[in-house]
This record gives structure tokens, C-alpha cells and sequence, in this order.
């Protein structure tokens, strides 16, 4: 609700053939207008599903009342969100509640400039504010990646991801996310280690949790990046990026990262990881899940996701936060700066039989300045 006391609310819709939003508004909540300002379209879709429209606020992990305008000496900036491709995209913006005008910050028309909630498999996803801890809260619909007859013999199809808060990154280019904090009261046993070198072309086993169900935090430390693969500056598209440069494929920084329900000898793993490149003058890092080798079971759909992560690794750590649970495995790198998701069914690393691994597949050495791991209890539903 606005402060002219109206009501506003977004439908996706399409116009044109292009997928679209359109603004309706109300005094009663019973007879609606169109508003006359447009807002932005896409041609890449003809339909937008789910769309979102919500305010977040700059210097700060808190969230805002969808009604808020403006706070007194805080920058709000608005979350455009539309559900379209099999993908969640996201614009910011700014929006005037007098002209309902929405001046944005970046364009769905142009693929380059495209920001998603995770890059992996995550769509339909729905935000709230609660107002209690003051946070908006996220979550999303996952879809299976077996087959339709995998499905009925299970009797279930399709789940939510964890929860995840939402805010405005520091430099207000894009959102940032994390598994909200009531997850950790799930967390259990624990492993704990620090500054331990991980040589080129070697990994170390994390034992003592259950891989199957656990929590995993790591941070990795690189130096000397004078040595980073070279990138053509060109827009490179990081899905295929990390398909070519697949967890196998070995590079001088990365790829680096966690082997995630992982079978004993390797013949099942899911790997989480990064690559750091070197584009002229700075540095790009990459953040890839691939699960090509994630289960012997046939026809299960396997593809590679990739992102970028704007940090600088001269003085950034790398970090990733990975939940598995069983079938799922999100992961949130740099803080929460790029989330994948990916939907895997093992055949071997089941149960106990699961293995969960630091790994680094690159030339160079590096530092795991950071482990901590916990096992994991089931939710309790309420």
C-alpha cells in the first residue's frame, strides 16, 4: 500500500508476444485500475510467471515491508522479479509511488546484464517479510531431474529449497542470499580444521559427519595469481564456461572446491568448485556444480551450472557454504554472492556409504584457511 493509500499489486502477464508485468492498483481491494506507467518487458519470453515486487534497503542484511517507500537516510532500491525459461530473473531498480514510474538499473531485454536468484535448478520462487526478525525470507520450487516413472514410484515429485534470507549487496548491484539461521539448530556432530595446504592434483576426505545430510563451510585462500589461466576479456557465458572446464578438466587455480555425496572410489560424486581466471589488469572467479557424474542411474538429466563471482580474490577469501540433503545440493559461494542448486540421485553414495571431499584438481597449490562441517538432524514440521 502506497501512502496515497492505494494498493498496488504486479501480475505477469504477456504483451505482445513478450513477456511483461503490468501494475494494477486499488482503494477497496475489490475494483483494480492498470496503472498507465509501463513496466519492463522482455523478448527473450512471451509469458512472465510468478513475478515479484518488493523493496530493499542499502547498509545492511535488513529487510523491508513490501509497503515501504523510503527510510530516512537509507537507500531503497526496488527487486523486479520474474520467473521465465526454467530460470528466476531479477532486476533492480528505482520506483516512484506518485508516477509509478520504475527507472531500472540494468534491462531484461539484454542478456548480459541478467541477474538470478541461483543459477542452478530454482524457479517459481516466492519472498516474504518477517516482520519480527525484520528479514525477507526466500524460497523456492525444485523440480526433479529423473523421470516421469522415477517419480511414481517414489509417490512424490518436486520440494522447497531451505529458506533463504535476502538483501541488497554492499555496492547495490545485486542481492545476496544465505540458509536462514534457524538451520543451524539442525547441526549436530562436527569437524573443525584450519590452515591446511592443499597441494595441486589432491584431496583430503571429511570424515566424521554423515555426508548424505550435512553442512558443510570452507574457505580457500590463492596466491601468486600472476599464474591464473588467461580469459578473453569477451562476455563469456558461464555455464558453458564451466561445461568446457568441467571438475575433471585441470587448470592452474581450480578447479578447487568439495566433492559432495561422493561414492568411495569416486564412480558417483558431485562436485562443487572454482576456477580463477586472469582477464588483463584483474581477476574473475567461477563458481561451476557439476553433477555429469552424480549417479550410475540411467536417464537422469545431469547439466553442468556455472557463475560468476564478484569478489576479487587478491583480497578476497573464496568461500562456499554447501547444504546436502540427500537428493539436493545448494550452494552458496562468496558469502552468498552466487547460489546453485542441483538435484542428484546417487545409487552408491547412499546413507552411510557417502564420502564428502576437499578437492583441488588445479596445478598451483592453495590454502583451506577454513573447515567446518556438521551432520545434520531432519526438520521438525510444525
Amino acid at each position: 500500500m502506497g501512502a496515497d493509500g492505494e494498493w498496488r499489486v504486479v501480475i505477469g502477464t504477456r504483451i505482445d508476444h513478450q513477456g511483461a508485468a503490468i501494475l494494477y492498483k486499488s482503494k477497496d481491494f475489490r475494483s483494480w485500475n492498470r496503472s498507465l506507467s509501463p513496466f519492463p518487458l522482455s523478448n527473450i519470453t512471451t509469458f512472465w510467471e510468478c513475478p515479484e515486487f518488493y523493496p530493499v534497503i542499502s547498509d545492511g542484511k535488513s529487510g523491508l515491508d513490501t509497503s515501504v517507500i523510503s527510510v530516512q537516510g537509507k537507500d531503497i532500491k526496488h527487486v523486479l522479479k520474474a520467473s521465465f525459461n526454467d530460470q528466476d530473473y531479477y532486476i533492480l531498480g528505482k520506483y516512484d509511488p506518485e508516477s509509478d514510474r520504475y527507472d531500472v538499473d540494468a534491462d531484461f531485454m539484454k542478456s548480459k546484464e541478467w541477474l538470478r536468484y541461483d543459477y542452478g535448478k530454482f524457479y517459481a520462487s516466492k519472498s516474504f517479510y518477517d516482520g519480527e526478525k525484520k528479514r525477507r525470507i526466500l524460497w523456492s520450487w525444485v523440480s526433479e531431474s529423473d523421470t516421469a516413472p522415477d517419480a511414481i514410484e517414489k509417490g512424490w515429485s518436486g520440494l522447497q529449497t531451505i529458506p533463504r534470507s535476502i538483501w541488497l549487496s554492499k555496492n547495490e548491484d545485486q542481492l545476496v542470499q544465505w540458509p536462514v539461521q534457524e538451520l543451524e539448530k539442525l547441526r549436530t556432530r562436527k569437524v573443525h580444521f584450519k590452515n591446511k595446504r592443499l597441494k595441486g592434483r589432491s584431496m583430503i576426505e571429511i570424515s566424521g559427519i554423515t555426508a548424505s545430510q550435512a553442512d558443510v563451510e570452507i574457505t580457500f585462500r590463492v596466491s601468486n595469481l600472476k599464474h591464473a589461466e588467461v580469459l578473453s576479456a569477451e562476455v563469456v557465458d558461464p555455464q558453458i564456461l564451466c561445461t568446457q572446464k568441467n571438475a575433471t578438466t585441470d587448470g592452474k587455480f581450480g578447479p578447487f572446491g568439495l566433492l559432495v555425496l561422493a561414492s568411495k572410489n569416486l564412480t558417483e560424486h558431485t562436485a562443487v568448485f572454482f576456477r580463477v581466471f586472469r582477464i588483463a589488469n584483474s581477476f574473475q572467479v567461477l563458481m561451476c556444480a557439476d553433477p555429469s557424474r552424480s549417479s550410475l542411474k540411467p536417464f537422469i538429466d545431469k547439466p553442468i551450472y556455472g557463475a560468476f563471482l564478484a569478489l576479487d580474490p587478491r583480497y578476497a577469501k573464496i568461500s562456499l557454504r554447501t547444504l546436502i540433503d540427500h537428493s539436493i545440493v545448494e550452494s552458496f559461494g562468496g558469502e552468498g554472492l552466487a547460489c546453485i542448486t542441483s538435484r542428484v540421485y546417487p545409487v552408491l553414495a547412499v546413507g552411510e556409504q557417502a564420502h564428502l571431499y576437499a578437492f583441488n584438481n588445479g596445478t598451483k597449490s592453495l590454502s583451506i584457511s577454513s573447515l567446518s562441517a556438521w551432520s545434520m538432524k531432519k526438520a521438525q514440521i510444525v
